[in-house]
């Protein structure tokens, strides 16, 4: 299972609030237009920017993001969307300037310290992006605080050297609570529990992250050396003709026939 870092950047239009100088001479309220407009302006190009990217247009998507902060050099909500493009296309450096960026416009943002932390977190810079990701945890108007302890806690399990497993777990329970059906959260319960072995539990986090819907070859095996562990040759075998039947080509599969016979 390819357990990539969920981003929580909603690739839509964004809602912007525009503050306008104005005057109360005369009882008159007078806004500076000129500025309004340029800010009109970088929404609009940020918007056929996203809508680029979705069909898949990139270098069109990227010449209306330029254009966007040509207008507005201070819009957030551009900065972050070039940073995906850039991520997207390879330009790390690039990348990282703009979600880098972004965090110094709106420091307190949930969005833009967790986006930063998953961009620092693929990078290997780890504990570096933990700072962001606990930054981003203290907005409390995050929309999906599940997504963002999901987030933290995967990069301190595949990248903490299994030195940090307590605090993932905190993190993943934490995604739990806020959001019970986060599959990546559940996963990584059932194996961060296996790896302690209470299988009891992980076997609960497993079936739970299976009723979801859809299980994949990581998540198959498992769930059958749960079984196993348990000593429910049944279900073992079970999970292990799903895996061969549904992903015979995985390097789940191909360990799997390495160590048991096909029986098993």
């Amino acid at each position: 299972m390819r357990h990539e870092l969920v981003r929580s950047i909603c690739l839509v239009a964004f809602c912007v609030v525009l503050t306008a100088c104005q005057s109360t001479a005369g009882g008159t309220r007078v806004t500076d237009t000129k500025s309004e407009k340029r800010q009109d302006a970088a929404q609009i190009r940020v918007e056929l920017g996203q809508r680029y990217m979705q069909q898949g247009k990139l270098e069109i998507a990227l010449d209306n993001l330029q254009k966007a902060l040509q207008y507005d050099e201070n819009y957030v909500d551009a900065h972050t969307v070039i940073a995906v493009l850039y991520e997207r296309i390879g330009n790390v450096e690039e990348a990282g300037k703009h979600y880098k960026r972004a965090v110094e416009l709106a420091p307190k943002s949930g969005d833009t310290n967790n986006n930063y932390g998953q961009f620092l977190c693929a990078r290997g810079q780890y504990d570096e992006a933990q700072k962001y990701y606990a930054q981003a945890m203290r907005d409390p108007f995050y929309k999906t605080p599940a997504v963002l302890y999901a987030n933290a806690g995967v990069c301190l399990v595949d990248h903490g050297g299994g030195t940090r497993l307590d605090e993932a777990e905190t993190d993943f329970r934490r995604a739990l609570e806020a959001d019970s059906h986060n599959a990546l959260a559940l996963y990584y319960m059932a194996r961060i529990l296996y790896g302690k072995d209470d299988f009891f539990h992980a076997r609960a986090f497993i079936q739970r992250f299976e009723a979801l819907g859809h299980p994949d070859p990581a998540a198959l095996l498992l769930a059958r050396n749960i079984e196993v562990k348990l000593g429910h040759a049944d279900a073992a075998r079970s999970y292990a003709d799903r895996l061969r039947k549904d992903f015979p080509d995985s390097e789940q599969t191909r360990s799997l026939d390495a160590v048991a016979p096909r029986s098993q």
